[in-house]
């Protein structure tokens, strides 16, 4: 029963950033769908692949994670954590049971911030 409302949310998820950022391209991989590839380069030297928004079942919920930096240079979602109290969120993730359990108005808010900001690290 749970698996099936996990399916059902991440359906509901996928759609709902598909409604909120459709210029961005969806790319299915190990596990995640990502929604906006990007290049990243630090300071350090480091670069790779990443998405603006990526989404992935885990084994405790699911994880929405989100690579945008504040115009203060803050990551988006830990810079929103308030918003989503019933979720567990880091620098770049929002960590959650049911996509109910998360306030509807700050997740289309959050999702629609993180399309207008540049990715973090982006080259």
């Amino acid at each position: 029963m749970a698996d099936d409302q996990r399916t059902r949310d991440l359906s509901r998820l996928d759609r709902l950033i598909r409604g909120i950022l459709p210029d961005l391209e969806v790319h299915e991989t190990d596990g995640m769908v990502g929604y906006g590839p990007f290049h990243y380069r630090y300071a350090s030297g480091r670069e790779g692949d990443a998405y603006r928004v990526s989404v992935a079942s885990r084994k405790t919920g699911i994880s929405l994670y989100v690579l945008a930096l504040t115009e203060d240079g803050e990551y988006l979602a830990e810079s929103r954590a308030d918003r989503f109290p019933k979720a567990n969120v880091g620098k770049s993730c929002v960590r959650f049971k049911r996509l109910d359990d998360l306030d509807q108005a700050a997740l289309r808010e959050l999702l629609a911030e993180a399309g207008r900001l540049a990715p973090a690290g982006a080259a």
